[in-house]
């Protein structure tokens, strides 16, 4: 009965602590039956109360005898027998006690400081994140935009480039045609000389405007990934070099064209797309070149391939232009207000793709022999490999921009 009673007593006054503001003060006293003390003191962060810190049980100091409120509670405790407890409790001066609440309280201070503190960064830190990733979508989403509105711009490009190919392609083949006419029926008369030489120039530019839409009719192939067909068969290049030196030296009488080769270059390729690579550089180069100045064209044997090489004396091609002339409507003069060559940028980006379809390369150096000037150089297998162009994969049933088709038997 005895026991109930101070476990009844005990729960009472811890019941009591626990309830016990500490007030305006913020620190307060209270009793236990006991005659020890409880401290209960106010926590504040950032001028907030925020909850209590109790320190205790401890004895006073002043306290010498167990206080009548014990033997209240328990009156069969045998007073010898409490005095013996009593000793045996913690005591602590008021100022004590004082210091080692405020160490506490600094300490949770410092705890619930540093656990505010990172919560609040991990909350900007969150919102951050959010916030990056919400821009960093609205980015994508531009971009997106944007890169659909390229691709359909890109498609209309290619679309209109082959669109007005084929339709100058009819009416140049008919000017053409009545131009070779007209200049067979004048060419037996004598009074009418000026008249078969004026033919003959709107023969020759009606050519050049023919080689122009045939060259955008390529880009378009290209673009459009349709398929431009690459036929291998065996042939001698020297031949094919010296018909285009006979062709170049007719359009730029003013210029010499040199062919330094073997006697025969067997090789394996399509001999129209190859013409049609040597005749661009051979009038790229005399388009660079000045009035009198010489183009010089070798031929040579390189193990398993063979190398052709165009040199100029022209003003050449800049450092940083040296790659990207192999680009579509890059010209090394490209700036508009300076220009002094004509074209628009389709020849070597054509001769880079039909080189490639065939497994070679194709490259520009400086002319250092001649103190100045471009060598275009063109490095083909003896025998045609085929492989696909283009900077983006095939899509799938759509043929590569070349097909290498290798004859049957």
């Amino acid at each position: 009965m005895q026991i109930r009673l101070r476990v009844v007593a005990c729960a009472g006054t811890v019941g009591a602590v626990k309830a016990h503001e500490p007030g305006s003060s913020g620190d307060v006293g209270h009793p236990c039956f006991t005659g020890a003390m409880y401290r209960i003191l106010a926590l504040e962060y950032e001028g907030r109360r925020v909850g209590r810190l109790i320190v205790g049980p401890f004895l006073p100091a002043s306290l010498a005898a167990p206080p009548a409120s014990l033997f209240a509670v328990d009156p069969a405790i045998a007073p010898d027998r409490a005095q013996a407890l009593l000793g045996k409790m913690p005591r602590a001066k008021s100022e004590t006690v004082t210091r080692i609440a405020a160490h506490l309280k600094s300490t949770l201070d410092l705890i619930l400081f540093s656990g505010h503190k990172a919560h609040v960064t991990s909350k900007m830190h969150l919102a951050s994140v959010r916030e990056g990733y919400r821009q960093l979508e609205e980015k994508n989403a531009r971009l997106q935009e944007a890169f659909d509105r390229l691709k359909e711009l890109d498609r209309l490009k290619s679309n209109f480039l082959a669109t007005v190919s084929h339709e100058l392609r009819t009416p140049l083949t008919s000017i053409t045609g009545y131009a070779q006419l007209l200049e067979r029926r004048l060419r037996d008369r004598p009074d009418d000389s000026k008249e078969v030489e004026q033919l003959r120039i709107i023969r020759e530019q009606s050519g050049r405007m023919r080689r122009l839409v045939e060259d955008l009719l390529d880009v378009s192939r290209i673009d459009r990934r349709s398929g431009v067909s690459v036929d291998p068969i065996a042939f001698d290049l020297v031949e094919e070099l010296q018909a285009v030196v006979a062709r170049t030296q007719r359009a730029h009488g003013e210029r010499e064209v040199i062919l330094e080769a073997p006697e025969t270059l067997p090789i394996e390729a399509d001999r129209d797309r190859i013409g049609q690579v040597l005749t661009n550089l051979a009038d790229n180069a005399a388009k660079y070149s000045p009035d009198g100045g010489s183009i010089r064209i070798t031929a040579r044997r390189l193990g398993a391939d063979v190398e052709v090489r165009v040199a100029d004396r022209g003003v050449g091609i800049p450092d940083e232009l040296r790659e990207r002339v192999f680009d579509l409507f890059v010209q090394a003069d490209g700036d508009a207000s300076r220009r002094r060559f004509g074209g628009l940028g389709l020849g070597l980006y054509i001769t880079r793709a039909i080189v490639d379809a065939h497994g070679g390369r194709v490259w520009a150096e400086p002319n250092r022999e001649a103190g100045g000037g471009t060598v275009i150089v063109v490095r083909l297998p003896v025998q045609a490999r085929r492989r696909r162009i283009g900077p983006e994969p095939s899509v799938p049933g759509e043929p590569p921009p070349f097909v290498v088709r290798r004859p049957s038997g």
